[in-house]
């Protein structure tokens, strides 16, 4: 029993660091495959339509689609979600985050 709960509680506890390394991954084959941009493209991209600061980013496939899904800081602190076209660069959609309270 102690060992079932171990082998369990390893397992959560790596499943994020695999997941990181599958992204990781798929996003070098698509750019090797030239499927999407280099990332310094997608950020300049970025930078040029909603100035700030990086704070994540996710590469996603949507519809066969690659999509890049940012958030940032604007220099005002003001927070924005952006979707790029990962192929193109193109800007698909930016929203600013509203506060809750």
């Amino acid at each position: 029993m102690k060992h079932t709960a171990l082998i369990l509680c390893l397992s959560l506890i790596a499943a994020p660091a695999l997941a990181d390394r599958d992204d990781h991954d798929r996003a070098r084959l698509a750019l090797e495959a030239g499927e999407i941009l280099p990332l310094a493209d997608i950020l300049a991209a970025a930078e040029a339509a909603r100035p700030g600061r990086v704070i994540e980013i996710e590469l996603d496939r949507d519809d066969g689609r690659w999509i890049y899904e940012l958030e940032l800081v604007s220099p005002e602190g003001f927070l924005y979600e952006m979707e790029l076209d990962a192929a193109s660069g193109t800007i698909l959609e930016v929203e600013r985050e509203e506060d809750d309270d």
